[in-house]
């Protein structure tokens, strides 16, 4: 299996998940979780967005004041991600880099204090080699966020459904062309990566930890505010966090090198 890339997909992501309140509700539980965790006078920190897309968290993050790199191996997402850096006078412009994780890690030569990687383990042949790419990037007491598809959200949403074919069999992946990710990550193989590579937890968050559980489409899609609302609220809360759709986690990166 190859690494996804969405030069086929990128507008049908921006107008079905960026646009909408799928992609309000990620951004703003990643942005949450990386204020409280980020020193509020930081500023200038070096950041790589790693298989950044469209460039939502990167354009956040450099209206912060932070020198960021976007990564991904979509040349029409960074097209689009341009187009949105356009509209913003940023302080430090933000740097692209059209090519893959491995190859911009095995190319770059200066640490980075913050590397976010979201949406992006579910999508790759080898998961675990991104982690490992992104705590080699990382500074000393660097932060890594990390946002992926959640396994056991994908069942449960399933069995919702009345799938039962689907479950019966295991067959949890994505035909062509759809964006049900390929290799969703089960949250104990996740633990156990990271263990191995002396990351530990600051922060764990669900995303979208109901939204997508209400079946009635015009519910789903109304009442914006109060959703979000509820969101944030319930993101860290048990059990509902292991069932979010995705899974959001802070790692640091002090005292990695005694483990790897």
């Amino acid at each position: 299996m190859t690494d996804r890339n969405f030069d086929d997909l990128a507008s049908r992501l921006q107008r079905n998940v960026y646009q909408g309140l799928k992609g309000s509700i990620r951004q703003q539980v990643i942005q949450r979780d990386l204020q409280e965790f980020l020193p509020n006078s930081a500023s200038g920190l070096r950041i790589l967005d790693a298989g950044g897309g469209q460039g939502q968290m990167a354009c956040y993050l450099a209206a912060q004041g932070h020198q960021v790199t976007l990564c991904d191996i979509s040349g029409n997402m960074l097209t689009l991600a341009q187009a949105e850096f356009d509209r913003h006078p940023f302080r430090y412009p933000v740097t692209l880099y059209h090519g893959s994780i491995q190859d911009f890690s095995r190319q770059n030569q200066t640490p980075f204090d913050v590397i976010t990687c979201h949406a992006v383990l579910e999508w790759v042949s080898t998961p675990q080699d991104i982690l490992r790419h992104c705590r080699d990037q990382l500074t000393t007491n660097g932060i890594l966020s990390v946002a992926y598809y959640n396994f056991d959200g994908l069942i449960y949403k399933n069995l919702l459904r009345k799938n039962f074919k689907k479950v019966r069999k295991e067959q949890w992946y994505g035909d062509q062309g759809s964006l049900t990710p390929t290799t969703p990550v089960q949250r104990d193989d996740f633990l156990g990566w990271i263990n191995k590579l002396g990351l530990s937890v600051l922060c764990e968050s669900g995303i979208r930890v109901f939204h997508d559980y209400i079946l009635d489409p015009i519910a789903r899609n109304s009442d914006h505010k109060e959703i979000l609302e509820m969101e944030l609220q319930f993101s860290r809360q048990a059990p509902f966090k292991y069932m979010g759709r995705y899974s959001h986690f802070l790692l640091s990166a002090a005292n990695a090198d005694q483990k790897s």
